[in-house]
């Protein structure tokens, strides 16, 4: 590597740790406060009021900024504006909260959260330009990991020392990304209009439908977690001392976990694993009492298997944000579909709690949503792994080389039933190559590798190239 080389990944890295810092800065803020805040919660209990309309209110406005977002950040230079203006009125809103309730509180929550849903959404921007591809699922559990180990610091000022407290630590918070803020880089990274469209041809067409059925399936799965603010949380409001900074140890336990796993193990079956983990967590609330043990039991598994679930679906963001013009459109849409599902299972856990209706409900809505989960997963899968080959949590085999994934393919059993045509027809199309780039380079046609294909996938008991992919890296993982 000469040194011009050197110098541009040492620059590169650097404002990958500045757009981690600063989103991990904000978003501890937003964590903290606004969205489900433990701060929010215990500046209204000192005051005796409730915070549930606030909350719900803040929640919707957030929403809206995270999809309008998109509408005027066009840019990186506008992104980086929005940003610096975002965090400054955030914190003086913060301050508003110093003095008695009026309706000033409302007007400042509703707004920092409006702007808020819009500098997270902007934020894209220095995550496609701050981060290398390949390494943008290490940059969101980075920030996820840092934003939640913060909260929880501005949690445990709010509850054990005083609701004050977490306000001054919070806009110390935001001063520190407002002054880290100045030093992102300005570059104008935009991109030419319809350079990248998800709407000018059949595959684009394809991308977009993808990201619809990611969206449906972000806005469901977080139904349960609206669900556990609503049901779970306050069974043990009584446990302050550990709630206040437990809730969200497996999360980060799980973020980390995800981000250091080899890139050779397959992370798609770990999904399943997590929307099991899901369903016991409301099993295990519905059997089990209320003392600490069973709260470390119930929230380990709900908020490991959220902490799995968000780096899966913000990785796969972070990748589609290559084939589409606008960054900001793309975190804000996926971000939008998430408050909605958290502000839509809230919604119903309230209705079921107001109706008096027993835990049972609140369990059984779970798991109803946990099994739409498991039959949303596969086809999501499939959508996916066509255009977004090379994601970890869709195929650990496209991360291997081309010799180390000939050499599997070759080494494994059901390739003795393969000709030697069709061994070759199936490296390739683990490759991700598709029928008419496979046809070329063998120079036959298109309905000849059409009838090799149909016939390797008979061999080997598939039905589409995903479930191919995973059948030779699980077989070959288990005879290495």
């Amino acid at each position: 590597m000469d040194i011009k080389e050197r110098e541009r990944t040492e620059s590169t890295r650097r404002k990958r740790r500045l757009s981690v810092i600063i989103f991990a800065l904000f978003f501890s803020w937003l964590l903290a406060f606004p969205f489900e805040g433990r701060a929010l919660y215990a500046i209204t209990d000192h005051y005796g009021i409730s915070a549930r309309p606030l909350i719900i209110g803040a929640m919707v406005s957030h929403f809206a900024g995270l999809l309008v977002c998109r509408f005027f950040v066009k840019s990186i230079v506008t992104a980086k504006k929005l940003i610096l203006f975002s965090i400054v009125f955030c914190a003086a809103a913060t301050g508003v909260f110093f003095f008695p309730p009026s309706f000033l509180w409302t007007i400042a929550l509703y707004s920092s959260a409006f702007l808020a849903g819009a500098c997270v959404a902007a934020w894209g921007y220095y995550f496609k330009s701050c981060t290398p591809k390949e390494d943008r699922i290490k940059t969101i559990a980075d920030c996820l990991i840092f934003s939640n180990v913060l909260m929880i610091l501005i949690n445990v000022t709010a509850v054990h020392i005083s609701p004050q407290s977490s306000l001054v630590f919070s806009i110390v918070i935001l001063g520190l990304a407002f002054v880290l803020g100045l030093k992102l880089p300005r570059e104008d990274t935009e991109i030419p209009r319809g350079k990248t469209s998800f709407t000018n041809s059949p595959a684009n067409a394809d991308k977009l439908g993808s990201l619809v059925f990611l969206c449906l399936f972000i806005m469901v799965i977080t139904i349960n977690s609206g669900l556990m603010y609503q049901a779970v949380n306050p069974e043990f409001v009584h446990m302050p001392l550990l709630t206040g900074w437990y809730w969200a140890v497996p999360y980060i336990c799980a973020l980390f976990i995800m981000r250091n796993l080899p890139r050779r193990i397959n992370r798609s079956y770990i999904l399943y694993v997590a929307i099991a983990m899901i369903g016991f967590s409301f099993i295990a609330f519905l059997m089990l009492g209320r003392s600490w043990t069973d709260y470390l039991i119930i929230n380990t598994l709900m908020l490991g298997a959220c902490g799995i679930y968000d780096l899966f679906w913000w990785s796969i963001l972070g990748e589609m944000i290559e084939y589409y013009k606008n960054p900001a459109g793309i975190i804000g849409i996926g971000l939008a579909s998430n408050v909605f599902g958290v502000i839509l299972g809230g919604l119903i856990g309230n209705a079921i709690t107001a109706a008096n209706e027993q835990i049972i409900n609140h369990t059984l809505l779970a798991l109803g949503i946990v099994c739409l989960t498991l039959i949303m997963l596969p086809p999501l899968h499939s959508k996916l792994i066509g255009f977004l080959k090379s994601h970890v949590y869709l195929s650990a085999l496209s991360e291997l080389t081309a010799p180390e994934q000939a050499k599997r393919i070759q080494g494994l059993n059901i390739t003795e039933k393969f000709t030697e045509t069709e061994s070759k027809v199936t490296f390739h199309l683990v490759q991700g190559k598709k029928y008419k780039a496979i046809a070329a380079e063998m120079s036959v046609s298109e309905n000849t590798i059409r009838s090799h294909v149909k016939s390797i996938y008979a061999k080997a008991g598939v039905t589409s190239k995903a479930e191919l992919s995973n059948l030779i890296l699980n077989l070959a993982n288990s005879s290495s």
